[in-house]
């Protein structure tokens, strides 16, 4: 770490040093955490009345979520009474998060140019000590054990609330998306960390990066927005073009693009030759 002075940063003093990866600005700075310790903490610069915003927001889709879901009770049984899928399809505020030109910046230098959101749920971790579905170690792409040259998937996810050690801010297993196998649990307990980040901030993961929620010991839920952003090939947790229609903001080719508009699979050889006319159509049309 830089020493501050004054005058600002200095370099650190070193000796046998040929090469370093160059100082940046807060982007370059979560890729080369991410790279090096597979996960960031990284402010999204929203303004307090925006923060107050996006938690009435997200409590008004919490509601929603719970009467088309067809109700509290029912998604209880099931175990999603703490996860609002899709959160964008019933509130176009979190469409613009899953936009964050920062986020998208740091996902590009990582994964590739072309990615696509997998998949944007609320997170509640309720309070008092109750146990969630996050509740234990996992990766964001789960039951894989290798590693890869580059990541497959980001995960980004959006503090709502402030996270702290009592309302069971996130585990992470440090550098752990460089290891195929879950590591010990002795390891784990020796080197675990806790990320804990202001309200509107994002904790970054490589998805590989194993982590998981704590136990939630105050007595107010804590409140987050997930994303998952992947290579094309991977498929969405739902498909998101099926839930916001076919015509949705047609006129932008690049939310459309990250949305999964495009990957849809030909259901049979006849759609598929469709589909590659299409293609070949609007290629000649750009020419």
């Amino acid at each position: 770490m830089a020493i501050q002075s004054s005058a600002g940063f200095v370099p650190v003093e070193r000796y046998g040093v040929r090469e370093q990866t160059p100082s940046g600005g807060p982007v370059e700075r979560a890729i080369e955490s991410l790279r090096t310790f597979g996960y960031a903490i990284y402010d999204a610069g929203f303004s307090p009345s925006e923060m107050a915003a996006l938690r009435e927001r997200f409590d008004a889709v919490r509601e929603m979520v719970y009467q088309q879901g067809g109700g509290r009770d029912r998604l209880t049984r099931i175990d999603e009474q703490h996860t609002l899928r899709a959160m964008l399809a019933h509130d176009a505020s979190f469409l613009e998060l899953a936009r964050h030109p920062d986020i998208l910046a740091i996902a590009r230098q990582l994964v590739g140019d072309y990615i696509v959101l997998n998949q944007q749920n609320g997170v509640i971790n309720p309070g008092n000590g109750r146990e969630y579905n996050q509740g234990k170690w996992h990766r964001d792409l789960p039951y894989q054990h290798f590693v890869s040259s580059r990541p497959l998937a980001i995960n980004a996810l959006f503090c709502v609330d402030e996270f702290t050690h009592d309302n069971g801010a996130t585990l992470v297993a440090p550098a752990s998306h460089k290891m195929e196998a879950f590591p010990s649990d002795e390891f784990l307990r020796q080197t675990a960390l806790q990320a804990v980040a202001p309200a509107g901030h994002f904790i970054i993961l490589d998805a590989m990066t194993f982590h998981s929620g704590a136990v939630n010991r105050s007595p107010r839920d804590r409140r987050a927005v997930n994303h998952v952003y992947t290579i094309p090939m991977i498929r969405q947790q739902i498909d998101l073009p099926a839930v916001l229609g076919a015509d949705y903001r047609k006129e932008d080719s690049s939310v459309r693009s990250l949305l999964g508009y495009g990957l849809e699979v030909p259901r049979s050889v006849e759609e598929y030759y469709l589909s590659r006319e299409q293609r070949v159509q609007g290629s000649r049309a750009a020419m």
